[in-house]
């Protein structure tokens, strides 16, 4: 079975967001999987999907701090048509990927303990985000 959906995240401010909860609730058909694959992918250009840490709060936090130094609003890009974050926004979104593909097992996503699925805003104002949610697997008997 193939199953393909196109969901909208409302707008979220910079940083790292964690929504798995978000996104598995408007997964449809995953409860009939019995074993699959769900690919995710994010119709952006600067925001971003990872897996990542998915109680504490403060490694978002840190993780944004660390990517707001290593590639700096202030650096001397070309490309700033759509403001001061639109190059920087790029550059994250290429580093971080902008999909993910995870296994599903009796109609579960199979994370780790402390796994969530993230979203990285890497701009300020980034407004809703699409993702293109791709669901593979066996149909339970």
């Amino acid at each position: 079975m193939w199953h393909q959906q196109t969901i909208t995240l409302g707008a979220k401010a910079r940083g790292f967001h964690l929504i798995t909860d978000e996104v598995v609730s408007q997964i449809e058909r995953l409860h009939e999987v019995q074993t699959g694959l769900v690919h995710l992918f994010i119709q952006h250009t600067s925001a971003s999907l990872t897996l990542n840490e998915n109680c504490d709060p403060t490694v978002r936090y840190d993780m944004e701090q660390h990517f707001m130094r290593t590639v700096p609003e202030n650096a001397p890009y070309e490309h700033d048509y759509e403001g001061r974050d639109d190059m920087p926004g790029h550059i994250k979104s290429s580093l971080l990927g902008a999909s993910l593909v995870l296994p599903v097992s009796r109609g579960r996503l199979l994370l780790g303990t402390w796994q969530g699925i993230w979203m990285g805003e890497h701009r300020i104002d980034g407004g809703q985000r699409r993702i293109v949610i791709t669901l593979q697997g066996e149909i339970q008997a």
